[in-house]
């Protein structure tokens, strides 16, 4: 059975590798579409690694407001 945290890591995979599809078809947004792929890609590393894991924030940073 699937776990929410994997499916979700098998998403982001997934969104990472449309990324870079994108860039390689779009040259001039090539590098963008790469470091967006790298982002969703450590995200997927992270939830693979620690389903239950804290992100630590810095000072500063906004933190997404709780669910409801």
């Amino acid at each position: 059975m699937t776990t929410h945290a994997e499916l979700a890591a098998k998403l982001l995979q997934d969104a990472a590798n449309f990324f870079r599809n994108v860039g390689d078809q779009n040259e001039p947004i090539k590098e963008q579409m790469h470091d967006n792929a790298n982002v969703y890609d450590q995200v997927a590393e992270l939830l693979t690694q620690d389903p239950t894991g804290v992100l630590e924030m810095e000072e500063g940073a906004s933190e997404a407001p709780p669910a409801e």
